[in-house]
């Protein structure tokens, strides 16, 4: 049996008999066999055949559509994370994963900037600046330390600024990397509207972007090192970490941490005996 349809098929026990009836409808009763819903019931909330339901908990190889996926989390009551679950053992992309949420960063997210002291700074879904740190605004000189006449976006800064040019170290490796992972990090958003409105504006005032965007490389966003030359400090370097909040997962907190930077010492040969 394929490990991912036993999963699924666990998976899916554990929910309904973790369901108490009574919270779907159901009358909970001193006749019931087993603990939770029956199987029955879970198909009635689902409008799928007992039968077939059946065979999913059984781990057999049925063909299982998208729609009915979500027939089920939505009968079930999951949560987001136990509706990614369900949809990734069934080998199933979510329809529903591409439709817009809120990006407002969480206030205790925000707050918490003003306690890291390297430069640090939260993205939304389109890559936009939601919010940044003095360190952030410091490092990012001529941008991020200005006022801002609409939210900043990272795409715009680096292939509209002509300061990033020359900030960002090795400019054109930087630019083409940054395209990959911005187009891996939106597969699922590609038909939004506000998504093809940014990747329109780039188009159309950048070459560049018009040029790494139909290369189509995909490139998860990794951290390491990045290096700027600074217009006041000069060459400096920094580790770059990207973490994820759980329940806004859209959103991205950027840490740099410097790197300091020492001068090769090269060592003497070994003398020949």
């Amino acid at each position: 049996m394929d490990a991912r349809r036993k999963e699924l098929g666990d998976f899916l026990q554990v929910l309904r008999q973790r369901s108490a009836p009574q919270a779907f409808g159901f009358p909970a009763g001193s006749r019931r066999r087993t603990q939770g819903l029956r199987r029955e019931e879970v198909a009635q909330l689902a409008g799928i055949s007992p039968t077939w339901y059946t065979w999913l908990e059984q781990g057999r190889e049925v063909n299982v559509s998208g729609d009915v996926l979500t027939r089920l989390a939505r009968a079930l009551q999951l949560t987001r994370s136990e509706r990614a679950y369900l949809f990734e053992m069934a080998g199933r992309r979510d329809s529903e994963e591409s439709e817009p949420v809120d990006d407002a960063a969480p206030a205790a997210l925000i707050a918490l900037l003003n306690d890291i002291g390297i430069p640090a700074y939260i993205m939304g879904r389109y890559w936009d600046v939601l919010s940044w740190n003095k360190p952030a605004a410091t490092l990012f000189t001529g941008w991020l330390d200005l006022p801002q006449e609409r939210t900043p976006n990272l795409l715009r800064f680096v292939f509209l600024e002509p300061l990033a040019r020359t900030l960002i170290v090795d400019w054109e490796t930087r630019a083409r990397r940054i395209t990959a992972e911005f187009r891996a990090d939106s597969r699922t958003r590609l038909e939004e509207p506000a998504l093809q409105k940014l990747v329109e504006e780039l188009s159309q005032a950048s070459p560049e972007f018009v040029r790494f965007w139909k290369q189509h490389d995909v490139l998860e966003r990794q951290g390491g090192q990045r290096d700027f030359r600074h217009p006041k400090r000069g060459l400096i370097s920094y580790q770059q970490v990207t973490l994820h909040p759980v329940e806004q997962d859209q959103l991205k907190l950027v840490m740099l941490k410097p790197i300091e930077l020492k001068g090769l010492v090269r060592k003497p040969k070994a003398a020949l005996r």
